[in-house]
């Protein structure tokens, strides 16, 4: 079977873009690669993409560039998680106190990763991972 290299895009489903692009640039600073009535996109790191999408606007497939994106749609409180070093978790914690973004939940992974948890504007559950120690190898 062929391998995978990696997680290229991820995707949110979001009620007011204008509300989620404001929260994700001020509050988590990515910076913007597209930003559209029904989608933008975000680079994390140089090392993949966010893409949020407008609720209800991907419904019908849509032509780009020289193909057919066909369509679909996210509904509830999705999740995702970023990552970072152990150190800057902990200024991550500081920034959400700093600018009241309620940490929800935290975890120690046995591994030695740790995890906090918290919500976008849309009720979407964010999670900033301290690596290593999650995942085996990760």
């Amino acid at each position: 079977m062929p391998h995978l290299d990696s997680i290229l895009e991820t995707a949110l489903y979001v009620d007011d873009m204008e509300r989620a692009c404001r929260f994700y640039e001020d509050t988590m600073g990515l910076k913007p690669l597209l930003n559209k009535d029904r989608l933008s996109a975000y680079d994390v790191n140089g090392a993949s993409v966010l893409i949020l999408f407008l609720r209800g606007g991907t419904t019908q497939g849509v032509r780009a560039d020289n193909g057919y994106i066909p369509p679909h749609d996210g509904r509830g409180e999705l999740h995702m998680a970023f990552t970072c070093d152990h150190a800057t978790l902990r200024e991550w914690e500081a920034h959400f106190e700093k600018t009241g973004i309620e940490i929800e939940g935290r975890t120690q992974w046995s591994a030695g990763g740790e995890s906090i948890y918290f919500r976008d504007p849309d009720r979407n559950l964010l999670e900033i991972a301290a690596k290593p120690g999650l995942w085996k190898g990760y």
